[in-house]
Parts: C-alpha cells; sequence; structure tokens
C-alpha cells in the first residue's frame, strides 16, 4: 500500500548553484566571487569579535547594518530591507509581492532562481526574449502583469540595460511591484537607486557576496519606499525573526564603511576584464554583449563551449557552462586575478580541440 502523505510533497525542480570544487592550485572562475579579500578592517573585526555574544539571540531588525546602509545610500532607515544574502532578500520580495493571478514577466535568459521560487511558491510567469545582442525590450513588460523582475547587469549574459530602459519598464508597470536585481551593478553603470524616490513600485535588490568580498557571508539587502519594506519584514518576521547572524550584522557595518577599499577592488576587476576580453577577443571570441559585470559570457566560433569548459577543468580552471538553448556555446567566466586571468589566457592559447 502506497503511503498518501507523499502524495502531499510539493514537488519543484531545485535551483542548481555553482559547483564549488576545492582543489589544490585550481583557479575558481565559476560563480563569480570577488577574487580578493574583505576589507583589512573586516578582518579586525572579526578578529576581535567576542565569540560570548553568540550564545545571544541577534537582533532581529539587525537594526545598526540598516542604519550603516541607510547612511550610505541617503535614504530612510525604513526604506532598507537586509536579508541572508539577496537570494532571501529576493525569496521574501516574492513572496510578498508577487500573490496576483497575472503572470509575473521576467527574462528567457536570466538568473536561474528566478522560476524556482515562482514554481515554490505557485506564482504564475511568463518569460520575455531577449534580443540579438541580448538585450531587454522594455516594450515586451508592458502588458497587464502580477510583477517584474529582472537584472541588471543581466545574469549569465553580463549586459547592462541603461537607466532609461530600466525606467520605461518601471513606468509601464506603475501597479506592480518591479524588482530590479543589482547584484553587479558595482562593476557597470548607474544604479536604479536614484530612480527609488520617483517610483513607489520599485524595490532594488544588492548584494554583499559580489563587489564587498563576502559572498560567504551571506548579506543581501533592499532599498526602496517604507510601503514596500515594511511590507516585507511583515513577511519575514512571520517567517523567521533572527536570520542576520551577530556576526553578519557586525561585519557587514564594517565593510559599508570600508569605502576606499571597496572602490579599489572594483577599478582592479573592471581593469583586469578589461584586459582579459581584449586577450579573447585576440583568440577568436565573440561577445554578444559588452561585459558589465565581475564576469565575461563569451563564445568561440571554432571551438564548441562544451569541450572548452570539459578541457579547463581538467586543467584545474573551473568556468560556468549552461547547455540550454541560445547560450549552450557560451561560458561564463568569472574575473579573478591578473595572475589567474594570465592563466586562464595562456591555456587557451595553446588548447587544441
Amino acid at each position: 500500500m502506497m503511503s498518501s502523505w507523499k502524495d502531499n510533497i510539493r514537488s519543484v525542480v531545485p535551483y542548481t548553484p555553482g559547483e564549488q570544487p576545492n582543489q589544490p592550485h585550481m583557479i575558481k572562475l565559476n560563480t563569480n566571487e570577488n577574487p580578493y579579500p574583505p576589507a583589512p578592517e573586516v578582518k579586525s573585526v572579526l578578529d576581535g569579535f567576542d565569540p560570548d555574544k553568540l550564545r545571544l539571540y541577534p537582533d532581529p531588525k539587525a537594526q545598526a547594518l540598516v542604519d550603516a546602509l541607510a547612511q550610505y545610500y541617503h535614504v530612510g532607515a525604513d526604506q532598507v530591507f537586509v536579508g541572508v544574502g539577496s537570494d532571501d532578500v529576493l525569496s521574501i520580495a516574492f513572496l510578498t509581492f508577487f500573490n496576483s493571478d497575472k503572470p509575473i514577466f521576467f527574462p528567457d535568459i536570466t538568473y536561474s532562481f528566478y522560476p524556482v521560487w515562482a514554481d515554490v511558491y505557485k506564482i504564475p510567469y511568463e518569460t520575455k526574449p531577449l534580443g540579438e545582442h541580448f538585450e531587454i525590450h522594455a516594450e515586451d513588460y508592458a502588458a497587464p502583469n502580477g510583477g517584474v523582475i529582472f537584472p541588471n547587469p543581466n545574469a549569465p549574459t553580463s549586459r547592462y540595460e541603461d537607466l532609461s530602459v530600466v525606467e520605461e519598464i518601471i513606468k509601464a508597470n506603475r501597479d506592480s511591484v518591479v524588482i530590479v536585481d543589482e547584484a553587479y551593478i558595482d562593476f557597470a553603470g548607474p544604479s536604479a537607486l536614484s530612480l527609488v524616490p520617483k517610483y513607489d513600485n520599485l524595490l532594488v535588490v544588492q548584494t554583499f557576496s559580489k563587489s564587498r568580498s563576502m559572498a560567504g557571508m551571506r548579506i543581501g539587502y533592499a532599498i526602496g519606499q517604507p510601503e514596500l519594506i515594511k511590507a516585507m519584514n511583515d513577511v519575514h518576521y512571520s517567517i523567521n525573526s533572527y536570520t542576520m547572524s551577530r556576526l553578519a550584522i557586525e561585519l557587514g557595518v564594517c565593510a559599508v564603511k570600508s569605502e576606499d577599499y571597496f572602490k579599489q577592488c572594483i577599478e582592479k576587476i573592471k581593469a583586469t576584464r578589461t584586459w582579459t576580453v581584449e586577450q579573447l577577443k585576440d583568440l577568436g571570441f565573440e561577445f554578444a554583449a559588452e561585459p558589465s559585470a565581475n564576469f565575461i559570457f563569451a563564445a568561440h566560433p571554432k571551438y564548441p563551449a562544451e569541450a572548452l569548459f570539459t578541457a579547463l577543468r581538467k586543467a584545474n580552471i573551473y568556468v560556468r557552462y549552461f547547455n540550454t538553448g541560445r547560450i549552450s556555446n557560451y561560458l561564463r567566466i568569472t574575473v579573478g586575478t591578473d595572475e589567474e586571468m594570465h592563466r586562464l589566457i595562456e591555456f587557451l592559447k595553446t588548447y587544441k580541440n
């Protein structure tokens, strides 16, 4: 006799995270982590952290971190939501704002967690096809919907959309919430944060995982009008009041204040990205969009991406390969240190199919 409880299991196709290999002398360019350590001030706070604090619950409001972010971005503390990485923040946002019978919209080539959250929370959705150069067509998002979300720059394409495109989408959707996922914005152009004062339906989500070198600490945040943030906090406190650890809060506050180091790391990564793109072009690689994140999305007309991915892996160089549709001949390559990228290019120069 079959157990009837199995009929009530929620069945979903889960998100597949990037591989986390642990090999000696490997070059890890597959999960868009920052190749540089957090700010020295962060290490100092970590070294001096009192472990006795860990026996106590953290502040459920994470007020110190909220206040630091509010001061940094010149917004009110009631306009900031923090969570355990931007994935946590986005998940809460899906649960909070996408409750219409109408489908939410997001690009057909984008962060692959979006359809997973939609399935988990039983949210109908439609994907909108990107253009020939992986661009978003704002007019595709003007139809009735239950919400809109897209990354800028997009993942995995590394394409950045001008704020005029972003604003066109927001203006066309005043009756639904538009979420701009800016995990990689610090490596690109202006942020949609400048539009928050104008639009009460805009939520901008960012993270400490990329430009602030703290992927292992899991800190993400959202900025929007107070009504949006209150709604997210109401849902958040209905699930788990103590999500941000005491250590994450303290280190996060320190990271926000380490402005000079933060900017230096960004400039180093952008310079390395420029050099790597030029080297890849010399080797015949092509880009459907100008790389604007801390990763490069590249294809070679002669060498299949899957074969390159396999060969690189055997050489202990890890990149990301998505074997799906239009992007099946592309590799996503995180921008590492200068030494790591030199080793990547040297391998590709000697590669024979």
